[in-house]
C-alpha cells in the first residue's frame, strides 16, 4: 500500500484477447461480458485493433473495452483520437485507449513508420491526442511539438463535443523512463504480462510515483492494469500442460531487447540477455530451458478453480485496479466448460473485494 501512495485499490478482473474476424470478436466480447469480467483488453494482432473494438462495442452493453495495445507510431495521433472519440461515444464512456510503442522492427519494417526516440515520442503522442480531444470540444487546435504538429481542424472534419468524458489514455511501459513518463502524463499504467511482484514493486511503482510527483499529480491519478497468466484446473496434468505453454510464452516475451530489467529486478540477472542470444540463434528449446519453475511461479498463477480468486487477490489486490486474466479466452478454446468456471471466479472475486 505504501508503494502505491496509500491509495486503496478495489480491483476487478478483466480479460484479454480478440477474434480473427469481426464476427468472432463479437462472439467473444459477448462471452466475456456474460462471464462477469469488468473489461476486455483487445490486442492489435492480425486485425486492426480499433475496428475490432468497434465490433466488440456492438455486441456488449456494460463491458469496458480497451486497446492493449494500439501501436501508436503506426497511426497519426489524429486518427487515434478520432477512433477513440467515436468508440467512447458509441459505448457511452466505456472505452479506454491503451497505447504502446511496439518494437523497432515491427514499427519500421511492418508499418514503415518512425521509431526514433520512442520514449519522448510517446510522451508527445499522448499530449497531442489530449490537444486534439480539446479541439473536438471546440478549443482552437494549436499543437506544435518535436514529432507532431496539428493546427487545422475545421468543424466539417471534427466529430464535435460529446456527453462523455475524454477517453482515458493508458500507456504500456517496461523500463523506468517510460513508467516515469506515464506517471507524468498518462491516465493508466499497462504493466507488461512479463512481470513479477518484485519488479512491479521495485521498478514500476517507484518510477510512476516519481512521475506523479514531478508533474504535481495525486497518487491515485494513474490506474494500474496488471495482466497475469493462469494455469488453472482441478486436474494436475492439465495445469502442468498449461504451465508449459506459459513457460514458452515467457521465453518469447523475455527475449525482447530491453525486457531484461524484469529478470534483473526479480533476482535473475542476465536471463533476458541470454534469452535474446538464444532467440537470435533460433534455439527455441534453449529459450524454454532458461525459464525455471521458480520463474513460472513468480510470473503466473497456478491454481485450482476454487483457490484462484484468493490467489489473484493476494498477489495483486494492493497493486492493481484491474487484474487481467491473460489466459482466459485461450482456455475457452480448449475447454468450453471453463466459461462457467470463470463466471464463478468473477462472482467470488467480487465478493472478496467488496466484503
Amino acid at each position: 500500500m505504501d508503494q502505491l501512495g496509500g491509495v486503496p485499490r478495489k480491483p476487478r478482473l478483466a480479460a484479454f484477447g480478440a477474434g480473427r474476424t469481426p464476427g468472432q470478436m463479437q462472439e467473444r466480447a459477448s462471452l466475456v461480458e456474460d462471464a462477469g469480467f469488468s473489461a476486455l483488453w483487445i490486442p492489435e494482432g492480425s486485425q486492426p485493433v480499433f475496428e475490432m473494438c468497434t465490433a466488440a462495442a456492438l455486441a456488449t452493453s456494460t463491458l469496458m473495452l480497451g486497446t492493449s495495445v494500439a501501436v501508436a507510431f503506426a497511426r497519426s495521433p489524429m486518427l487515434t483520437a478520432q477512433a477513440a472519440w467515436m468508440l467512447a461515444s458509441a459505448t457511452e464512456g466505456r472505452f479506454v485507449v491503451g497505447l504502446g510503442t511496439q518494437v523497432r522492427a515491427h514499427v519500421e519494417r511492418r508499418f514503415s513508420a518512425p521509431f526514433s526516440e520512442p520514449g519522448p515520442r510517446m510522451r508527445e503522442y499522448v499530449e497531442a491526442v489530449r490537444a486534439i480531444y480539446a479541439g473536438f470540444r471546440g478549443q482552437p487546435l494549436e499543437f506544435k511539438g518535436r514529432y507532431y504538429s496539428f493546427s487545422l481542424l475545421p468543424s466539417t472534419w471534427s466529430p464535435g463535443p460529446m456527453d462523455f468524458e475524454d477517453p482515458p489514455l493508458f500507456v504500456a511501459g517496461v523500463r523506468p523512463w517510460m513508467c516515469r513518463m506515464i506517471g507524468e502524463v498518462g491516465d493508466g499504467m499497462l504493466v507488461h504480462p512479463l512481470s513479477t511482484v518484485d519488479y512491479i514493486d521495485s521498478v514500476v511503482v517507484p518510477a510512476v510515483s516519481e512521475g506523479l510527483v514531478a508533474a504535481g499529480r495525486n497518487p491515485g491519478d494513474v490506474a494500474y492494469v496488471c495482466p497475469v497468466m493462469t494455469a488453472v484446473s482441478d486436474d494436475a496434468a492439465v495445469r502442468n500442460r498449461q504451465r508449459e505453454g506459459i513457460r514458452a510464452r515467457l521465453a518469447f516475451y523475455g527475449s525482447t531487447p530491453g525486457y531484461g530489467v524484469v529478470f534483473d529486478a526479480s533476482g535473475w540477472p542476465g536471463v533476458g540477455e541470454e534469452l535474446n542470444r538464444r532467440q537470435r540463434a533460433g534455439d527455441l528449446e534453449g529459450m524454454r530451458e532458461c525459464i525455471s519453475d521458480e520463474m513460472v511461479d513468480a510470473m503466473s498463477v497456478t491454481s485450482t478453480w476454487d483457490a484462484l480468486p484468493e490467489k489473484l487477490l493476494e498477489r495483486y489486490g494492493e497493486r492493481a485496479d484491474q487484474i487481467v486474466c491473460y489466459s482466459a479466452l485461450e482456455q475457452w478454446d480448449d475447454d468450453a466448460d471453463s466459461l462457467d468456471r470463470w463466471r464463478d471466479v468473477n462472482a467470488r472475486f467480487g465478493r472478496l473485494v467488496d466484503g
